[in-house]
């Protein structure tokens, strides 16, 4: 089994439910893990033979362009993402974190996280 991450990647985006996190905006942090079987040869030392992170980032800033007001439906939509276009994956996990979410009081992030398995 081989595992590929992105942890930490930073993005500016309005999710959110209320209109003004809508148009004011947040900063989210995502880590996304990939978990898939390869009968390859890592030894060749070829790209193509496992996931590229790259690619994982670049699905991820898609999706994070579309305003939705669930980070439920954001992670969703980045494993249903990443499971189309790596089929061969048997675990998809996505953590979408926001930061200070407008609450009360002090919270450093809200976060959910979805887990896809084949």
């Amino acid at each position: 089994m081989i595992k590929v991450s992105l942890h930490g990647a930073e993005f500016f985006a309005l999710h959110g439910f209320y209109p003004e996190e809508q148009l004011l905006g947040n900063k989210f942090i995502l880590d996304i893990d990939v978990e898939f079987h390869t009968g390859a040869d890592l030894t060749g030392d070829h790209i193509a033979d496992t996931v590229n992170y790259e690619q994982l980032y670049i699905i991820a800033a898609e999706e994070m362009r579309h305003t939705r007001k669930l980070l439920e439906a954001v992670a969703q939509s980045i494993a249903d993402r990443i499971r189309v276009d790596h089929p061969y994956v048997d675990r998809i996990k996505v953590e979408l974190k926001k930061l200070n979410p407008p609450l009360p009081g002090r919270v450093a992030y809200s976060s959910v996280t979805v887990t896809n398995d084949k």
